[in-house]
């Protein structure tokens, strides 16, 4: 009897060993749930997001992403200020409300820049391309997956970073125990208490990729809300 029970202990606990995921397989997981035919290398789509804040009105932005031709596009409203940015093949252009040639005073008052644009493209396509995303070369996934609660659900969480010339901050991503869908991410920087955390509602799928249609923004030190993104197919 003493055998069969010793027997009966190993094999229970070699089940629980195999059902435990690493790192890779969660996002392997994650990655089928959100792209389940693999669509978003050759991603060509547009996007409608509007953005609320508490304070500000709100800004209504158009994206055109075409990943096989390095094409990014973004025109954003907000009260009477149109801009547009351009990335095509490292190549960057801008415009203020129709005038795609504005002067170096107009730039400077308007913070435009080639560096926004490239800010701006590599915001959407990271955010837009997640979990998809974190398999980009110089990601550094962690095999450990630890299961947690956040407010008040059970999550597997995949924490990633990034070595010092592409990223300083620690993200962890949560995902649904049962379907694996993306349904938190946070961030830290190496601040005590800094960084974010977003929550993710509801989904929109575009082009075949199940995308989050909301993401609603907080500081991760006081609960502070800072905004809410919401996706569209149409404006």
């Amino acid at each position: 009897m003493k055998k069969l029970t010793t027997i009966i202990v190993l094999l229970a606990s070699i089940l629980s060993f195999s059902q435990e995921l690493t790192g890779d397989e969660l996002l392997a997981k994650a990655i089928k749930f959100h792209d389940p035919n693999g669509n978003w290398d050759t991603f060509k789509g547009e996007l409608f997001v509007t953005m609320e804040t508490p304070k500000g009105s709100p800004r209504k932005s158009k994206i055109n992403i075409n990943l096989p031709e390095e094409f990014f596009y973004v025109k954003a409203i907000r009260d009477t200020i149109v801009t547009e940015y351009t990335v095509h093949k490292g190549d960057c252009s801008m415009a203020i409300n129709g005038n795609k040639n504005p002067s170096s005073a107009t730039k400077k008052k308007h913070s435009l820049s080639c560096k926004r644009a490239n800010l701006y493209k590599n915001y959407y396509t990271y955010l837009y391309g997640l979990p998809m995303k974190l398999k980009d070369e110089g990601t550094i996934v962690h095999q450990k997956v630890e299961k947690r609660q956040f407010k008040g659900k059970d999550y597997l969480v995949l924490k990633v970073s990034y070595p010092k010339e592409i990223g300083k901050d620690t993200w962890y991503f949560y995902f649904n125990p049962k379907t694996y869908a993306m349904e938190v991410y946070q961030f830290f920087k190496k601040k005590k208490d800094s960084g974010e955390y977003i929550l993710l509602s509801d989904l929109e799928t575009i082009n075949g990729v199940k995308m989050p249609k909301t993401r609603a923004w907080y500081y991760n030190k006081d609960n502070g809300y800072l905004g809410t993104d919401i996706l569209s197919k149409t404006e």
